[in-house]
């Protein structure tokens, strides 16, 4: 078994809805994905990582291509194909994944099954509750975390440095700037006019006014937005570009009428997220970002029926 090949017994892997321990509940895991999805692929469209001397950590931007030929835990097999990303970060060690943050695009799947997210992530919250799960408690100390180590103050000054050089620094400016502050007048100074941008949900966009349009629509409603920087790893990529990986996390309160979120609910919201940024001559040319969107419904859907 792969799993236990290459998994730590005592492996934790993170998501936004629980985390999964030891390397046999990896392996149990993946062969009820595989009655669901027979031919489920992993296509690696990149690798980025770091190594400090005893830790390898690396970042993996996958795609999957699967037939729902199987039940699954979305509802009973539909025969759809489907497409979707996942970025796996993992911590390895001596030859052994001891850690890993697993994002996945659930939201884009079920919409491809042809399935409603909203209607997916009711039914996945009240089942929480008849199981005696909260999961906006069990989210509770993240959201804690990320308030106590989010980007405070960056120093970036593009005439001392470029993003190339120095992309710790640039990935601080930029969700302090765009996410955490929405100062959205600054976008330019982060990405190239041209940038191509894939994201949650099936979204594909093309330059700086429709990522622009994408960060209101996304923030919009959202109060006390506080980011963390959990990781970056960066390598080169053909000549003197490169690629950066950035693991994240955010809270925010649900305060506001949403484009994406639906009316005001009041949810205290966590996110886990990863983005692969290809940065050329100082800004992203490209953009990969995923996490588990329907999980952030799951969250609202959950605040909705504890006020019922």
């Amino acid at each position: 078994m792969t799993g236990l090949t290459y998994y730590s017994p005592t492996s934790v892997l993170h998501t936004m809805t629980g985390d999964i321990i030891g390397n046999q509940t990896v392996v149990d895991n993946t062969w009820a994905t595989l009655k669901s999805f027979p031919d489920r692929t992993l296509d690696g469209e990149n690798v980025v990582w770091s190594y400090n001397g005893e830790t390898y950590f690396s970042s993996h931007l996958i795609v999957s291509h699967m037939t729902n030929d199987g039940p699954s835990e979305f509802g009973p097999a539909t025969h759809k194909r489907a497409r979707i990303r996942t970025i796996a970060d993992c911590i390895c060690k001596e030859n052994l994944i001891i850690e890993e943050w697993l994002m996945r695009d659930n939201c884009f799947l079920v919409q491809t099954l042809g399935y409603d997210p909203w209607e997916i992530a009711k039914k996945q919250a009240e089942g929480d509750i008849a199981k005696g799960f909260d999961l906006l408690e069990f989210l509770a100390e993240q959201r804690e975390k990320v308030i106590q180590g989010s980007v405070k103050e960056v120093v970036w000054n593009p005439e001392e440095m470029t993003a190339e050089t120095h992309p710790s620094v640039f990935s601080e400016a930029l969700f302090l700037n765009l996410w955490q502050n929405q100062e959205f007048d600054n976008l330019s100074a982060f990405y190239d006019f041209r940038v191509t941008a894939h994201l949650t949900a099936g979204r594909e966009l093309y330059g700086t006014m429709e990522m622009k349009e994408y960060l209101q629509d996304f923030l919009g409603g959202l109060t006390n937005v506080a980011v963390k920087i959990e990781n970056v790893a960066t390598i080169p990529y053909l000549g003197k570009a490169v690629d950066v990986a950035v693991r994240w996390t955010m809270t925010a309160q649900h305060s506001g009428d949403s484009k994406v979120l639906g009316s005001a609910s009041d949810t205290p919201i966590f996110l886990l997220a990863s983005s692969h940024f290809r940065i050329v001559r100082g800004r992203v040319r490209e953009e990969w970002t995923v996490f588990d969107e329907l999980a952030l419904y799951r969250q609202v859907a959950t605040k909705r029926l504890q006020k019922e």
